[in-house]
């Protein structure tokens, strides 16, 4: 699915409250943040979401179940928190800020939240090691968050190499971003992003979101990427770390030749071509038209010519 994402109706983000119910309105944000004394960082990518018929669509989309354990990255002010909480969800959440890490649960509790229902860890995401374990004890299969769009793509990645019981992702990131995890080889904007997320799953545009729904207005335009993963793993975290140098070496030199890109990578460009024709690439093929079915013949065949 591609398209538009329900925006605020008029009168939106609906100062009023009248239509929100558990979730944050516009007004409610704007008044956590100055009561608390919290102003957006933009070095930290923080936007926060308003809306809550955007909210609202958001998790619908991710198909979020009752009692279901779910992770969210960037819970923020708690505005897609509450949505997976009204949705059943038990929510697990890590936030780097340590002013929204504190906020956050007197928010959920004086919004009616039992504090069973959720757990928060204020902490790096790309140093996590370990999930905060939800009330019931699941691991969370799911990622539903609005990532902060100057790491979403390392986190996305680094949560899908380290959890393996995050099944599904939907998350909130640059429009640009979403075009290059979803984009297919050939286009010119094919690159490690796409091919490292293929590894994991299937990647789709999954609708557009306006900047009026966010606080403050982005100056870029914003989207949702939903992931699958692949019903079994394309191979162990050994054989993934090989294919992803072998990506990160063609990408790196992405105008030239396979033969050229990866020959420091390969100890030679001779030995580069020796690889690349036993996989059955294409030496002088570049690495924007690669499958990542052919990344991982080249990463085998590595192993086999001296």
């Amino acid at each position: 699915m591609s398209g538009q994402v329900p925006g605020p109706a008029s009168g939106a983000g609906s100062e009023t409250g009248s239509e929100s119910g558990l979730l944050l309105t516009g007004r409610d944000i704007r008044e956590l943040a100055a009561a608390a004394g919290i102003r957006p960082s933009k070095q930290r990518g923080q936007n926060f979401v308003m809306d809550p018929n955007t909210v609202r669509t958001i998790v619908g989309r991710a198909g979020i179940t009752p009692g279901q354990a779910v992770l969210e990255v960037g819970p923020g002010l708690g505005s897609l928190t509450l949505g997976l909480l009204e949705a059943g969800a038990d929510v697990a959440a890590i936030e780097l800020d340590r002013g929204l890490a504190e906020l956050l649960p007197m928010t959920l509790r004086a919004r009616g939240v039992d504090d069973s229902r959720h757990r928060l860890v204020h902490a790096d995401a790309l140093q996590v090691r370990e999930l905060p374990s939800p009330p019931s004890g699941e691991a969370p299969t799911a990622l539903v968050a609005n990532l902060p769009y100057n790491v979403a793509t390392p986190i996305l990645l680094t949560v899908l190499e380290r959890f393996d019981s995050v099944r599904t992702a939907l998350v909130m990131v640059q429009s640009e971003v979403v075009d290059r995890l979803t984009a297919g080889p050939g286009s010119r904007i094919y690159g490690g992003p796409s091919v490292k997320t293929a590894w994991y799953g299937r990647a789709v545009h999954a609708g557009r979101i306006s900047r009026q729904i966010f606080w403050p207005v982005p100056n870029v335009d914003s989207a949702l990427v939903e992931l699958i993963r692949h019903d079994e793993p394309l191979g162990t975290p050994a054989e993934r770390d090989q294919v992803f140098a072998v990506v990160d070496a063609a990408f790196a030199q992405r105008r030239k030749t396979l033969r050229a890109a990866l020959a420091a990578w390969a100890g030679s460009a001779d030995r580069s071509e020796r690889i690349l024709r036993a996989a059955g690439v294409d030496p002088t093929a570049r690495g924007e038209t690669l499958e990542i079915e052919q990344f991982r013949a080249i990463a085998r065949a590595s192993g086999e010519i001296t």
